[in-house]
């Protein structure tokens, strides 16, 4: 019979510690809600006491979320308890999380306590929960660095006072997965009413050990793991609960007895969101969701994914909701690669002459970096690569920012030959009426993706460099500017991203033609 890994998230508690500011009510809620509908087993949804915010944010995602069951974190004292318990009363089945450093640097550095004080205060504490709710957990803080002897004491009173889940925390993410896999099984062994409860591993990630802590600790009887959606926490972060659904998930010799109800589908659309909500990006190089995890540049490992997927892939994107692999163009993309590319862009090689274009292919790369499809079709049908093909130029540009802080804008660019106006006098999105205004112009119909605006400061001058980035017919076309003034900077980066598309369209219809005649 399989055993079900309980999924315990604290994104919203553990989580927003590492933000920069405190999430609101309603954000908090969306985080909920998007936690709920990937079938999160436990929401911590925050530390009710620490601010009315934090306590008005759990109330309000006690009273709407149904399917997870909601926790509240609480240090061992009553009032602390009673605010937490109020917070989720709402709530059909919620859990108080109970939390106290064992450690002996802890008792005595933080808390001025001794052993036997420690231990009065978490009895009282859960038999006090106990009044609100049957469901408790107790964290032993710090338990990664408290003597293994205590330990067993703690737990073994913890579960008699009544907690039914025993939290084994890495608190500074201090051990290594030999040494935590043995804590776990140490405590199995020796705690003699452990099997009236849950272990429960919470891993941080100070030396990046997180994830394989809490796998250790699941190979050694863990049934609960704690975490955030992307590793996001104190420091530097916590387990990411990403990577342990999808380890579990596919690594089936070693967890085939083993099962979260995790809806793995909802993992990179939900990670998306929260990164959003939070204001935080996620590293391109994050296992499983990060955007380089399913790239490949190498010409080597492109021309293995082409044959095999499997050759270069452990996970097939789509279990995780992404699309399938990006094989990026650079210098080091092979044959194999640019050949693939022109067939998905409908091109036989009776059409063009392959040897040719990875010839020219590579020069090309080689100034620039990346190339994109339009940049291909260019140097496989274009004998002149720098044909100068555009449909707008900026003529002239006025702004003017009045005592009121309110912004004119005076636009010119000349449009086949014509020159076209733009006057803007409300501050109400300046920079989507500026899109708005070339696209309705060029008729290209196209949308704005993505623009990275950032300043630079370059002898006792400020830059602003400002990179765009188009989709037409879904393709990327990007433009790049560097100029001394904000609008200028956006407005040249727009131009030139609207004549790569023009230029675009021309060569295609020029190749259309070549391809007919044939």
């Amino acid at each position: 019979m399989k055993e079900k890994i309980i999924i315990f998230d604290t994104t919203l508690r553990d989580g927003e510690q590492s933000l920069k500011f405190s999430l609101s009510a309603k954000k908090k809620l969306k985080i909920a809600l998007l936690l709920e509908k990937m079938n999160i087993d436990i929401i911590e949804a925050g530390f009710p006491i620490s601010s009315p915010e934090d306590f008005k944010a759990v109330q309000l995602i006690s009273n709407i979320i149904k399917k997870s069951t909601i926790c509240s974190l609480s240090r061992c004292i009553k009032k602390d308890i009673k605010i937490a318990a109020k917070a989720m009363k709402n709530s059909e089945n919620f859990r108080i999380h109970l939390f106290l450093g064992t450690s002996n640097l802890h008792i005595k550095s933080k808390l001025k306590k001794n052993y036997l004080e420690i231990i009065e205060m978490m009895k009282s504490s859960i038999k006090y929960a106990k009044k609100y709710t049957e469901n408790i957990e107790f964290s032993c803080e710090d338990a990664g660095r408290t003597n293994i002897f205590n330990l067993y004491k703690f737990i073994e009173i913890a579960i008699n006072s009544g907690a039914n889940t025993i939290n084994i925390p890495d608190t500074v993410g201090f051990t290594c997965p030999s040494e935590f896999k043995k804590i776990i099984k140490n405590i199995k062994n020796n705690v003699p009413n452990i099997d009236k409860a849950i272990i429960s591993a919470h891993c941080h990630n100070d030396l990046n050990m997180a994830v394989g802590n809490s796998i250790s600790a699941i190979e050694a009887g863990a049934r609960q793991i704690e975490g955030t959606i992307t590793g996001i926490g104190e420091r530097s972060g916590n387990t990411s609960l990403e990577d342990i659904i999808t380890i579990i998930k596919i690594k089936k010799k070693i967890f085939h007895s083993l099962y979260t109800k995790i809806k793995c589908k909802n993992i990179y659309k939900t990670s998306k969101k929260i990164s959003k909500i939070c204001k935080f990006k996620i590293p391109i190089n994050k296992s499983i969701i990060g955007k380089n995890s399913f790239c490949h540049s190498s010409g080597i490992h492109q021309d293995g994914i082409l044959k095999n997927r499997e050759n270069y892939e452990i996970i097939n994107p789509n279990l995780i909701g992404r699309k399938r692999n990006t094989l990026n163009l650079t210098s080091r993309s092979g044959r194999a690669a640019v050949k693939y590319k022109m067939k998905k862009m409908g091109y036989s090689l009776k059409d063009y002459d392959l040897n040719t274009l990875y010839k020219n292919f590579l020069k090309f790369a080689d100034k620039k970096g990346e190339v994109l499809n339009y940049h291909l079709e260019e140097l496989a049908f274009m004998k002149n690569q720098k044909l100068n093909i555009k449909i707008l130029k900026l003529h002239d540009l006025k702004i003017k920012i009045k005592l009121n802080k309110k912004i004119l804008i005076r636009l010119k660019v000349i449009f086949k030959k014509k020159i076209k106006k733009l006057y803007l006098k409300k501050n109400f999105f300046i920079l989507k009426k500026i899109f708005l205004f070339f696209k309705k112009l060029t008729k290209i119909k196209c949308t704005l993706i993505k623009n990275k605006i950032k300043n630079i400061n370059k002898n006792n001058k400020i830059f602003y460099i400002c990179k765009i980035f188009l989709n037409y017919k879904n393709q990327k076309f990007y433009g790049k500017s560097k100029t001394l003034e904000f609008y200028q900077s956006y407005i040249l980066s727009l131009i030139k991203s609207f004549n790569k598309i023009y230029k675009s369209i021309k060569i295609s219809k020029k190749i259309s033609e070549k391809i007919f005649k044939k």
